[in-house]
């Protein structure tokens, strides 16, 4: 295989780097952009006032009303969307890398079927909000901790032992999930129920963001940090082995790492689906397949999308559209698209 350039190589990092950086900065614009949106109106320029009184002292020119949108309201579920999001593209990306399977999303091993058991369970037992989104975390990563027990002793690829046992204990716990549904009281119990699996970023509370940003936190650093060696996975496991990298605690550590992740997104959010899926194809066509630039992408882009998707949810009909429907709505025909393209890369 001819070496390529160290210009070609500048040049395409440098490349890579912009477009991260317009990515930014796009997301920074649907951020504040998306406080305006809305029911009750909210100029730009008093949004950004009130956002900015929250760290330095600014002349007070807006209602209590207006406060009240944007500090209480619009805030906790922005940055829910941007978190959930980012998250879940981050962790799509990262199982695509580590199983070298375009088809891998972040509920591959489980960890959003485990999540609706946890959180359908939790409804079922008349729990609290809180209770529930605790209920859905811990199921979810109980779930996908069984997948890696019962991979782990399977025969043959360690790769192929996670994915198939991953399919098996899904399937186990929507089988649990569904009976659930069926014994649920059908007056008040089953449309909860219904409603949180069709995933749903309504009635979010600071609460919520506080309790899934230090698992995103934890999550998403060891990854950033180690997001190199996770190219070197994609060489296979006996080059990988060679360049002396131990491939069986690096694979364990990312899949640990993505599912805590995934977790806390499924938990407060409920089932999205197609984020971490497209939005990780999406970006290796502006970015390429490194990971150095790959991740950092796919972040900003599944944040930006996901609050894009919301913003629709939240001002397209009278009544809010359940924001899983949307994404199920926008991500497959594009995925589609994606695979009739000759140029796709996987």
């Amino acid at each position: 295989m001819t070496k390529k350039p160290s210009y070609y190589v500048t040049t395409s990092a440098r490349r890579a780097s912009v477009r991260i950086g317009a990515l930014a900065l796009l997301l920074v614009c649907l951020f504040l952009l998306s406080f305006v949106l809305g029911r009750y109106e909210v100029p730009l320029a008093e949004v950004i006032r009130i956002l900015l009184s929250r760290i330095a002292p600014v002349g007070r020119t807006w209602t209590a009303n207006m406060e009240i949108a944007v500090l209480n309201v619009r805030l906790p579920r922005i940055l829910l969307a941007c978190l959930v999001g980012g998250c879940l593209s981050a962790a799509g990306a990262s199982y695509q890398s580590v199983f070298q399977n375009p088809m891998a999303a972040p509920d591959i091993l489980g960890a959003s079927s485990g999540a609706c058991f946890g959180a359908a369970l939790a409804i079922l037992l008349r729990q609290s909000r809180y209770m529930t989104v605790l209920f859905a975390f811990a199921a979810s990563l109980f779930t996908v901790a069984l997948v890696c027990l019962i991979g782990k002793k399977t025969r043959g690829s360690p790769v192929v032992g996670i994915l198939l046992a991953g399919v098996m204990v899904s399937s186990l716990f929507s089988a649990g999930t569904s009976f659930i549904k069926l014994v649920a009281d059908p007056s008040d119990q089953l449309p909860a129920i219904t409603y949180w699996l069709m995933g749903s970023l309504s009635g979010t509370r600071m609460a919520d963001v506080k309790f899934a940003v230090l698992p995103m936190l934890l999550g998403l650093v060891p990854l950033f940090l180690f997001r190199w060696r996770i190219n070197i996975l994609t060489l296979g496991e006996e080059e990988a082995r060679a360049l002396g990298v131990h491939t069986g605690r690096l694979r364990f550590a990312v899949i640990l790492c993505a599912t805590l992740v995934t977790a806390a997104s499924v938990s407060v959010s409920g089932m999205i689906g197609w984020v971490g899926l497209v939005i990780p194809h999406l970006c290796r066509r502006l970015v390429g397949n490194n990971c150095r630039y790959l991740l950092p992408a796919s972040l900003i882009m599944g944040a930006g999308f996901l609050l894009l998707v919301d913003n629709i949810s939240r001002n397209l009909l009278a009544t809010e559209i359940p924001i899983g429907i949307l994404t199920a709505f926008i991500g497959a025909p594009f995925f589609i698209f994606l695979m009739t393209r000759r140029d796709m890369v996987a």
